[in-house]
């Protein structure tokens, strides 16, 4: 049985994180790696590693499954829903009402502080793809494979051609870059049962299927709404920046939200702590502008999380069975390659088409990203000085 002691714990500890963890998701695993392995013990150093590595190799925000499966293994699944909600809950309430402002400020499409935010997004991006890349692809053979994944992407833009891409590079992988399979260490125990976990994942595949199907029939807007964001949340691999593209196919072709507030929102999730998956809310509240937007904020935020708790928490019972499998790690290292193909491709439309219009934007971006990554400004700071450079220099 849970107690309410653990309950408190698993609360205290992850509201702290969700105030405190700037920096993306390779950072919140270092700064849980520090808390959970290093200050509380709540597992070891083998058995965290396992937990990541499970989390890599599913789609979704790797940071907030970790978060989950920790909530999980410390207080059952009472523990895993407090814990990713107090994780989520800051920079969800920061991006929701950073909707309001943008609402309630009109014209953002001419802003000079909405231009900051863009070339400061030019420069995360940028960054994100070459450190994806350095990791992702390694060799040529991905190297090939995720540029080809860049190319399709550009030719035919859309939601299905970025999940066709993935699905074909994750099959070459599976044939053309196998892996060895993990030692023979066991796996350690983080999920419930196998029955729940079966349930956790039928309902993963229903609602992918069936969710397409009821929005068209409905032609509600709020079930559109979800099942846009549940499709981004259930087939996003590498999590974070990578989400990207995926939700701008699903909000703005359809006329729910301008690319200038798209990209206003996107800047301005690079200055708040927690996951960057909470730039959901922000576009959620930016769909149904109003007294009530928070209310589609919530909507959109738990749309995009609902496949990323329900994956993680069906997968971790049998976790022992997926580590060994040389084929299913060589398709994961064939989909991440497909994954950095396609935000190359969003590095350049919409993020540079947007973002860069003349030799002092380029050099700006370029400025943002020396001071992100060589000399190691917050992210939250640099954003916060492009917005300004936009509102008096960059006009």
């Amino acid at each position: 049985m849970t107690s309410p002691r653990d309950l408190a714990e698993v609360g205290r500890a992850f509201l702290r994180l969700g105030l405190t963890s700037f920096g993306g998701p390779v950072a919140h695993l270092g700064y849980f790696r520090e808390e959970f392995v290093g200050r509380r013990r709540w597992l070891d150093d083998a058995a965290y590693a396992d937990l990541v590595a499970l989390c890599q190799m599913l789609p979704g925000p790797a940071s907030s499954q970790v978060v989950f499966a920790l909530g999980m293994r410390r207080a059952g699944l009472p523990g895993a829903l407090l814990a990713s909600a107090c994780f989520m809950l800051p920079s969800a309430v920061a991006m929701i009402l950073f909707a309001y402002g943008v609402s309630s400020a009109g014209g953002v499409g001419r802003a000079g502080w909405l231009h900051g935010l863009k070339v400061a997004a030019v420069a995360v991006v940028a960054l994100a793809v070459w450190g994806m890349a350095a990791r992702l692809c390694p060799d040529w053979p991905r190297r090939a494979l995720g540029l080809a994944a860049a190319a399709a992407v550009l030719a035919f833009p859309g939601t299905f051609t970025q999940v066709l891409a993935m699905a074909a590079c994750a099959g070459l992988g599976a044939l053309a870059i196998p892996r060895e399979p993990s030692g023979a260490r066991p796996a350690p125990t983080f999920g419930r049962g196998h029955a729940w976990a079966a349930g956790a994942l039928l309902t993963f595949l229903l609602l992918l299927v069936l969710l397409p199907f009821v929005a068209g029939l409905t032609g509600n807007r709020g079930v559109k709404m979800f099942d846009g964001f549940y499709r981004a949340g259930s087939l996003v691999f590498g999590g974070g920046h990578v989400v990207l593209p995926l939700l701008r196919s699903e909000v703005v072709p359809r006329g729910w939200i301008t690319d200038d507030a798209f990209m206003a929102g996107y800047g301005a999730a690079q200055a708040v702590p927690g996951p960057l998956f909470t730039f959901a809310g922000y576009l959620g509240a930016a769909i149904e502008p109003g007294p009530h937007a928070w209310a589609s904020g919530l909507l959109a935020l738990l749309a995009i999380f609902l496949p990323a708790w329900l994956l993680v928490g069906g997968v971790l019972p049998f976790w022992h069975l997926l580590r060994g499998m040389g084929r299913a790690q060589g398709a994961l290292a064939g989909a991440n390659a497909a994954v950095v193909g396609i935000l190359l491709a969003a590095l350049y439309r919409p993020v540079c088409t947007e973002g860069i219009r003349d030799a002092r934007d380029v050099a700006a971006a370029v400025a943002a990203a020396v001071l992100i990554q060589g000399l190691r400004v917050p992210p939250w700071a640099v954003v916060a000085l492009m917005a300004a450079a936009g509102r008096w220099i960059l006009r």
